[in-house]
């Protein structure tokens, strides 16, 4: 049953913080610390003679999840660099992020779903591309008595932060069951962690019942027998063959440079590519250049293998249509709990925009 104006307040405030401060200077987003961002220095040059056709830009890939994979390889592989980028890699929340992509300081970044609700309050952004499948999952103690998402109310969920993918992807899983995630309800508690490391200390010391992580850590804390997988976003009924991932841009830069747009899907679909051929290889640089913190190597290339990353065939005369069946998907999805008040299918026809990568 649809529940009408249910979890939208708790997302009004997000997008008010988001209208207030966007007429304000972009200069989060050079700051290194919480709820900023943090950079890291350029890598690479132009295939010509060092410049670059569009300079400097800064593109979220700092969060040390496997699920940036391909930002981490476009960066370190010179991807970006021959399409004529010079790429700063910072670490942006969910606000800085929208903020960002709004007044066009941050040309792309990837995320789920949780974008959608602020697009349909105004935020100017549009998915345009598709990124991968599954990379999120909820851990319980291994003693615990939750074994199935009916066995969450009354309960307290950690995730990374409020609005986040994890915390939206918990909020649906919630909602298709008949539980309540708006907190006004009390049905269950969501409470954020800035690290996901401290998200695990919270479960270990009884603060919180349930982690909601991204990739690699459920997937290590769980071989090392130390949690328990309650839910995994790449085999669940609703998710599974769904991407986890987007990319989402800036609608100010499709309007004022649509081939800067074009030119940075090739290099995202570059290192999509280069990782499905060479998946061991895209692990040992993800390690050995620190931008993921797994020691299990095996485990990293099997979690990599696993999210579907396409080949250079799949980015063939389907793929497109592919990434706007998703959008649809989510939409719908997100509209029969509530979390959308628009028509589904003209906001779903509005919030994709299919780029011209030829």
């Amino acid at each position: 049953m649809k529940r009408k104006n249910r979890i939208i307040g708790a997302f009004t405030a997000l997008v008010c913080a988001v209208s207030i401060m966007a007429s304000c200077s972009a200069s989060t987003a050079d700051e290194n610390s919480s709820g900023g961002a943090a950079k890291d220095s350029p890598k690479g040059t132009s295939a010509s003679n060092g410049d670059f056709k569009y300079g400097h830009i800064q593109i979220p890939g700092k969060d040390g999840s496997l699920c940036s994979a391909p930002i981490y390889i476009a960066y370190e592989k010179g991807f970006f660099a021959e399409q004529g980028f010079d790429v700063e890699l910072i670490s942006a929340d969910f606000e800085t992020r929208k903020i960002g992509l709004n007044n066009g300081t941050i040309p792309i970044v990837n995320g789920d779903f949780q974008f959608f609700p602020s697009i349909e309050n105004g935020i100017d952004v549009k998915v345009v591309d598709g990124l991968h499948e599954g990379c999120i999952k909820f851990a319980v103690r291994p003693d615990s008595d939750i074994y199935t998402v009916n066995d969450l109310k009354g309960k307290k969920i950690a995730v990374d932060e409020i609005g986040g993918t994890p915390h939206q992807t918990a909020s649906l899983w919630l909602e298709n069951a008949g539980i309540s995630a708006d907190p006004a309800d009390g049905e269950v508690t969501f409470l954020p962690y800035s690290d996901g490391n401290l998200e695990f200390e919270a479960l270990q010391n009884g603060e919180v019942d349930v982690a909601a992580v991204w990739d690699p850590l459920g997937s290590v804390k769980e071989k090392a027998g130390e949690v328990r997988i309650i839910f995994d976003l790449s085999t669940d009924d609703f998710f599974k063959d769904h991407f986890c991932c987007f990319l989402y841009a800036s609608n100010k830069l499709i309007k004022e440079d649509p081939q800067q747009i074009a030119d940075l899907l090739k290099a995202y679909r570059k290192a999509q590519e280069w990782i499905y051929e060479n998946p061991e290889e895209a692990v040992d640089i993800i390690t050995e250049k620190k931008h993921s913190a797994i020691e299990d190597k095996e485990l990293a290339v099997q979690l990599i293998k696993s999210y579907g990353y396409p080949s250079a065939s799949e980015h063939g005369s389907e793929w497109d249509a592919k990434v706007q069946e998703n959008v649809q998907y989510f939409v719908n999805g997100l509209s029969q709990i509530g979390y959308l008040q628009s028509d589904p299918k003209d906001f779903a026809k509005e919030l994709y925009y299919k780029v011209d990568v030829s």
